[in-house]
């Protein structure tokens, strides 16, 4: 009996400092080093006619700089026909600004500040739209490439991703410019001609930047927004992406004799192949609570407060329950660990005979606390000693590196931001996609991206998708943005 009873006591000892640890971690949790910009004095936004500029974002979505697969496809003449409308439609940013052309089509603007001593600001927005799916045409509401007005927004390709920060840009710098700003620290807008097909133009971008000697404060681009359904809190966040996962795309090549359908051997070169994809496929890289998805979800759960902040303060205790949580869902898991998706099969070129080679590509996310050589290492390990090969289909992207969310630019960032939605959470984010500014990485301190739309999780569907538009309220606010950043980082 006293043994029993010294037992329990010894039990609800190992309860109550377990308890107590978790009350006190619960109590004292706070996210960790991330700045909400309120030390920053905004500028204000300068006047502007708010007609006009939804009627040029209307015109630029009518300029079809439709980036395909095959570059062979592009129209050259649209992005000249672009270049030209810029110059035209806004002339005070065009005597204010130095304009490089380089010779693939991708865009320079420079702003000299007076002081030489300043770091420069690397703003960003891309020029080129995907393709609008063949035989979709008939399900927009309004011709994809007519730059419709219509019910509050503007239809069409492209004017979320991205002309509508390409023309939020230039509407914020050309009445900033009109109303006689001078910057102390130097301003570059860059536009690449590519970025929807591989980023080779802001490649070039950076290259041109980084022998001038350029060395940025910060550089800002397209990759999230206000999100005003935010998992977690049900309510709105300021998601400003801090890093952007690498990108990857492996080749499985299952070589065999080939021959006549009609004699197969045990196993054939499609079946060989079939099973390693399978294998790699069942060999995922492990959910991790860590990098900018884990910095975002402290930030929510600490607004969110209760049950949520518990688990998340408590991940020592809880973590196995949370990581469920996370990986519920493909959107959510994502930002979480290295994501694998098999993605295109090629065989044989006839139905009744034996492919001679079989090979599938296998896409790959690659989070920022993993690399190329751990995919690597990772397939191989999945297919063991079977008869197949693995390359890379071009040398892989890595994942970007992870910038402050304490740093000057991002609480200029920031600050700019909440002042558009000043109830919103703020809350690192990492980007699952990839977008031009991770070249600028070598010439600036930090880079971020960030769009002020208010959009819900289900409005998000459309980028890429069939009903692109914008509304004329999130243009608005995307102008205000743009015009009080530049106005506050570079005055």
């Amino acid at each position: 009996m006293g043994k029993r009873r010294t037992i329990l006591l010894g039990g609800l000892a190992v309860v109550a400092v377990v308890a107590g640890a978790v009350a006190v971690r619960t109590a004292t949790f706070a996210p960790d080093g991330i700045a909400d910009g309120s030390e920053i004095r905004l500028a204000a936004v300068p006047a502007y006619d708010l007609g006009a500029a939804v009627a040029h974002l209307s015109e630029a979505a009518q300029i079809r700089t439709i980036s395909h697969q095959d570059p062979a496809g592009n129209d050259i003449a649209e992005w000249d026909r672009l270049h030209g409308w810029l110059a035209a439609t806004y002339p005070a940013t065009h005597r204010a600004m130095q304009r490089t052309i380089l010779p693939n089509r991708t865009l320079i603007y420079h702003w000299p500040g007076s002081d030489a001593s300043l770091a420069p600001i690397i703003v960003m927005a891309h020029q080129d739209v995907v393709p609008v799916t063949e035989g979709t045409e008939k399900d927009w509401k309004y011709p994809p490439f007519a730059g419709t007005i219509a019910e509050k927004a503007v239809w069409g390709r492209g004017t979320v991703d991205d002309k509508g920060s390409l023309i939020g840009l230039f509407e914020a710098i050309e009445a900033l410019a009109a109303q006689g700003f001078r910057p102390k620290r130097g301003i570059y807008l860059v536009s690449g001609h590519d970025e929807e097909a591989g980023g080779s133009g802001a490649v070039a971008a950076a290259a041109r930047l980084k022998s001038e000697g350029v060395r940025a404060l910060y550089t800002l681009d397209e990759g999230s927004v206000v999100l005003r359904d935010t998992p977690v809190i049900d309510g709105p966040a300021i998601l400003i992406g801090v890093a952007e996962k690498g990108y990857a795309t492996l080749k499985v090549t299952a070589n065999a004799p080939g021959g006549h359908s009609s004699m197969p051997p045990a196993e054939t070169g499609v079946t060989t192949l079939a099973r390693a994809v399978l294998d790699i496929a069942e060999s995922p890289f492990p959910i991790e609570m860590r990098g900018p998805g884990a910095a975002m979800v402290e930030a929510l759960a600490a607004h969110k407060g209760g049950v949520t902040e518990l688990a998340v303060a408590n991940r020592w205790l809880l973590g196995a329950p949370l990581r469920k949580q996370l990986s519920a869902s493909p959107s959510s898991a994502a930002a979480f660990h290295t994501t694998i998706a098999p993605t295109m099969l090629e065989g044989s070129p006839k139905e009744n005979v034996l492919p001679q080679s079989a090979t599938a590509l296998i896409n790959y996310r690659i989070a920022p606390w993993n690399s190329s050589a751990d995919v690597m290492a990772r397939a191989k390990a999945a297919v063991g000693d079977a008869p197949v090969e693995l390359s890379w289909v071009k040398p892989p992207n890595e994942p970007s590196r992870v910038s402050s969310s304490n740093s000057e630019g991002w609480k200029y960032v920031v600050a700019a931001a909440r002042a558009d939605a000043p109830d919103a959470v703020v809350a690192p984010y990492l980007v699952v996609a990839a977008t031009d500014s991770r070249s600028m990485e070598p010439i600036s301190e930090d880079v971020y991206r960030f769009m002020p739309m208010h959009f819900t999780l289900k409005e998000t569907a459309m980028i890429h998708g069939t009903n692109e538009h914008m509304t004329i309220d999130s243009f608005r606010r995307m102008i205000d943005f743009y015009a009080r950043l530049i106005a506050t980082s570079a005055g």
